[in-house]
């Protein structure tokens, strides 16, 4: 197997009450604007949970794990993006980074 690209996937899992859905998905509406603009950020993904709908996960592709926490976390993008987001920091249960395996399929 072989993976396509090296790059850092960055898990977020929030739980955010009914009534934040709305500023919490609104916040990271404009912060996507700052990682669209970093060149560390691949691209992200916001999803809603179904069976359990205080639940979000957010999917930040990375150049590098090294390249998010030094790179970005130094850019002049990460303080704006950090502010719009700082509100729901205490609604994550997770936040942590992973390496591709190149095991996938889409259809």
């Amino acid at each position: 197997m072989s993976v396509e690209k090296n790059y850092t996937v960055e898990i977020i899992r929030y739980n955010i009450p009914e009534n934040e859905h709305r500023n919490f998905e609104t916040a990271y509406a404009e912060a996507g604007k700052q990682l669209q603009a970093s060149k560390y950020c691949l691209g992200y993904e916001v999803i809603h949970g179904i069976e359990e709908p205080n639940h979000y996960i957010v999917t930040i592709h990375w150049t590098s794990k090294d390249e998010h926490m030094s790179g970005f976390r130094s850019s002049p993008e990460f303080m704006p993006f950090f502010n719009l987001v700082k509100p729901f920091y205490n609604n994550i249960e997770e936040m942590k980074h992973y390496d591709l395996t190149g095991n996938k399929w889409k259809r």
